[in-house]
């Protein structure tokens, strides 16, 4: 079973402790992620992020399928990183981690996503001809808004 990965870089113009603030912020996602995908927090985005956080969404990945999500926030270390993975949703397995870090014109973070798709070499096909495309793009859209959010040096 194939593992896919998803690494994006992006520098912003703020502070630390801003960007913290607003990436850490599950409620925030809604600002980040494409309209077309109608994302919609159903649950647990309503205390600061800690550990063992299940937050529950609705989201639509694709015209034709809606579907349910749940992650789990496994690891937080206030100002520096947080991981999220899902426990029920579209993918095999979905780990994502967030890093941010301080840099000499901002605050620079990654974006690191590991994930499989179900359906074996059926699945395969799919990431190769559709889903590798949408993650990408959500990740690209994301990128773009944070930088008109924030501005990038």
């Amino acid at each position: 079973m194939k593992i896919y990965r998803i690494h994006c870089r992006q520098e912003l113009k703020t502070d630390l402790k801003t960007a913290w603030e607003f990436l850490s912020n599950p409620k925030n996602l809604c600002n980040i992620t494409p309209d077309h995908m109608k994302f919609e927090i159903v649950s647990g985005a309503e205390k600061e992020m800690y550990a063992g956080q299940l937050i529950q969404y609705v989201v639509c990945p694709f015209p034709w399928m809606k579907t349910r999500w749940v992650t789990e926030i496994t690891h937080v270390q206030e100002g520096s990183f947080f991981v999220d993975e899902q426990r029920f949703g579209p993918f095999r397995l979905w780990h994502h981690k967030h890093f941010l870090a301080p840099s000499e014109r901002g605050v620079v973070m990654e974006d690191i996503v590991d994930y499989k798709i179900p359906f074996g070499y059926v699945g395969q096909l799919a990431n190769h001809l559709i889903v590798g495309k949408q993650v990408k793009m959500i990740f690209d859209y994301r990128q773009e808004k944070l930088a008109a959010l924030f501005g990038t040096p």
